[in-house]
């Protein structure tokens, strides 16, 4: 019964997502010790153990909100929060607990970019996103992208110790990307963001027009991503890797207008997207020590 209840209040921290947060925070930290020449292990450790508890605090406190809409929801409906589970109470003390020490971990032994990054990051998902845009804005997805981006850009600040171009250039990429993305997922998906009545953007202005947009941000992503080359962070192997990687992702972009963006291309976009991501943080992990 111990574990059973322990398995629902891991399930809160939406472990798939928490992982793809974690391995681009990771990324981030990798590219800038390669660049700076400058790992420390400790700072790694406490960058990354900190990063993980603030994102799992807000993922948690995110399903505690959500718990109306993830009832409508057939991919959701069987969260512990959704399916009546684990009290209420006990998910916010869960994430506050969580929060907390991850805050701590930052504070004492990173750096106040990061803390502030981590704040910031939390209070974006959980209120303007969670609570607010998502629920009343065809923004939403913009909105939720800021927060999204944020893990790459605290690990790469934990060793720059300061937001650079490098930085900005990284967050946009993980912003733009997030689009192609969630986009993807809102076209198979529509059916039941309208039961929910979740204002996304193939909700309110359709399919045709988010297929448009998902194509736009592909090319915005994969320009983003070369940048860093051109910006002499990362070498020509790098560049050589993304190039072929984002013109694979343009082009399935570009086949979503032909197809009217069709659900079974959807899902190829969504999946290529994640397949993009790691692909990504793989070559920022040792872009800067390749040539």
């Amino acid at each position: 019964m111990a574990t059973s209840k322990l398995n629902l209040y891991v399930s809160l921290v939406k472990p798939r997502v928490l992982q793809g947060n974690v391995i681009t925070g990771i990324a981030g930290y990798l590219l800038a010790a390669g660049h700076f020449h400058h790992f420390r292990v400790g700072l790694f450790v406490a960058t990354i153990v900190g990063m993980t508890l603030v994102i799992a605090s807000a993922c948690s406190l995110n399903n505690y909100l959500d718990r109306d809409i993830d009832k409508l929801m057939e991919r959701t409906k069987e969260r512990a929060m959704a399916a009546g589970r684990l009290p209420g109470s006990g998910a916010v003390i869960f994430s506050a607990a969580l929060w907390i020490v991850g805050m701590a971990i930052l504070i004492v032994w990173v750096n106040l970019v990061v803390v502030i990054i981590g704040l910031v990051g939390f209070i974006v998902y959980v209120w303007l996103y969670g609570a607010l845009s998502k629920r009343r804005s065809i923004h939403g997805t913009l909105v939720g992208s800021i927060s999204g981006a944020a893990p790459v850009v605290a690990g790469y600040c934990a060793v720059a110790d300061k937001i650079d171009a490098t930085a900005i250039v990284l967050f946009l990429a993980l912003f733009f990307w997030q689009f192609a993305e969630f986009y993807s997922i809102a076209i198979y998906r529509r059916k039941e963001y309208k039961a929910a009545g979740v204002p996304i953007m193939t909700v309110i202005k359709g399919v045709r027009s988010t297929t448009v947009q998902i194509f736009i941000y592909t090319l915005l992503y994969v320009a983003a991503t070369l940048t860093l080359s051109f910006m002499s962070v990362t070498g020509w192997v790098y560049f050589v890797v993304m190039t072929v990687f984002g013109l694979g992702f343009i082009r399935l972009g570009y086949n979503g207008l032909r197809l009217h963006g069709s659900d079974k291309w959807a899902r190829k976009m969504f999946h290529y997207s994640l397949l993009n991501l790691m692909i990504f943080s793989l070559m920022l992990s040792v872009g800067s020590l390749l040539p």
